[in-house]
């Protein structure tokens, strides 16, 4: 049986749980902040950075990382072009459906093309999808190397490797541009929340969620 056959036989569930109920609830508006950049460049080390920062705040949120998504979900993609198409609209599905709860979502993800972070957009929504571009220089994401990739991939024991032996695509327009090479942690985290601070200023419960489904 083909997909589209497949797909022909699926029905939508709704769910008998309004998604301003979960808002009220979380006090919170869901948000994906989509962090993209070179290896190195520093994505991992702010996206649990602002987890930190947001759970502290009492805000629920989750980070989606590059690596850890590959040890289970898509261990079994490689790095091709078409291998990280794939990737990518893995994430953006899990994500939407993470902002459909009414969690904050922060990626990190090198995600070097521009029409698979478009892709991503679309999937998760325009208003609730935030592209922040990491842009420590490629000489510094280098000198870092924390994994030791560049070495390898410099010695040609790591094929497509972004940088290096295939392209990446910088953002056009992000709505932030971070380079952790001129700043400090405490900066760029303060510069994820001023992008977050929309979807944080929410008012208190006030009424019993049961009176909010009218």
């Amino acid at each position: 049986m083909s997909r589209e056959d497949t797909v022909k036989n699926l029905v939508w569930q709704h769910t008998q749980v309004a998604s301003t109920e979960r808002h009220a609830l979380l006090r919170q508006l869901p948000v994906t902040l989509w962090m993209t950049g070179l290896s190195g460049a520093g994505k991992s080390t702010l996206a649990f950075a602002l987890e930190k920062r947001l759970t502290e705040l009492g805000h629920a949120c989750f980070v989606l990382d590059g690596d850890n998504v590959r040890h289970g979900l898509n261990r079994d993609l490689g790095f091709s072009p078409e291998a990280r198409t794939e990737n990518i609209r893995r994430i953006a599905e899990v994500a939407k459906l993470m902002n459909a709860a009414g969690l904050i979502v922060i990626t990190s993800f090198i995600s070097p093309y521009r029409s698979d972070r478009q892709m991503a957009e679309e999937i998760i929504g325009h208003e609730r999808f935030r592209e922040i571009h990491i842009s420590t220089a490629l000489q510094h994401c280098e000198q870092r190397d924390p994994k030791g990739l560049y070495q390898k991939a410099r010695a040609g024991l790591i094929p497509e490797f972004t940088g290096i032996s295939a392209p990446y695509e910088p953002p056009l327009a992000a709505c932030l541009s971070l380079d952790t090479s001129v700043s400090s942690l405490e900066v760029c985290t303060d510069g994820l929340l001023e992008v977050m601070r929309p979807f944080l200023q929410k008012a208190p419960l006030s009424e019993p969620l049961e009176n909010m489904r009218g």
